[in-house]
């Protein structure tokens, strides 16, 4: 069976936890966030296994926190960038993402999807990589947004259930052989800002630009 580290929080972070562990997939480590205004529900999830696997603070996660033999690195609702080498140190690293990738990048999605007033949204599973939610997509679903929603509404009744669904059908492919990932169409890429603008997220590929 696969090996897993999973960079994630909150509830959608121990969802993934409770679902890949449930799976009977292996997980080595979870990278969450620092003991703060709340303790974190994957950081609980992580204390509560019995197999007991490393626990990190996302903002100091580097490679040699990755276990050896660690197959995949998901990130399930992660808003810290996962680094190359940490990439490097296993065969796959996908996030998912709240929306129909490339539209809607950045970590408000859900709050811009409803902002816009979009009638179809969706997730994607897609390639970590250095540039921000742009890499390759792997899995990707629609679902149709009722017009009463609030993103909160979005995210709880569709956009959760999904996620923990499509991370749990691409470790299948993994297993089965069947891993493929599309390119993104750059063309297509939209980027909105963090709705609080004092939760900027880091994006390597800015520091890229001539």
């Amino acid at each position: 069976m696969l090996k897993v580290f999973i960079a994630g929080q909150k509830s959608f972070g121990a969802a993934v936890y409770k679902a890949v562990k449930d799976a009977g997939y292996t997980i080595t480590g979870v990278a969450c966030p620092a003991d703060g205004q709340y303790y974190d529900r994957l950081k609980k999830a992580a204390f509560c296994d019995k197999a007991k696997p490393v626990i990190i603070d996302s903002d100091k996660l580097r490679s040699s926190d990755i276990p050896d033999g660690t197959d995949v690195i998901i990130a399930a609702h992660s808003h810290h960038f996962i680094s190359t080498k940490a990439r490097e140190k296993v065969r796959y690293a996908v996030g998912y993402h709240p929306s129909l990738l490339p539209r809607h990048r950045g970590r408000d999605a859900v709050k811009w999807t409803v902002r816009f007033g979009d009638t179809v949204a969706g997730g994607s599973i897609y390639e970590l990589g250095e540039k921000v939610d742009g890499g390759a997509i792997v899995l990707q679903r629609s679902v149709l947004v009722k017009k009463e929603w609030t993103y909160k509404d979005l995210w709880r009744e569709a956009l959760f259930p999904l996620g923990v669904q499509l991370i749990l059908e691409t470790l299948k492919m993994i297993e089965d052989g069947k891993y493929s990932a599309t390119p993104q169409n750059e063309s297509l890429a939209t980027w909105e800002p963090p709705v609080d603008q004092n939760t900027r997220l880091f994006r390597p590929e800015l520091m890229m630009l001539p």
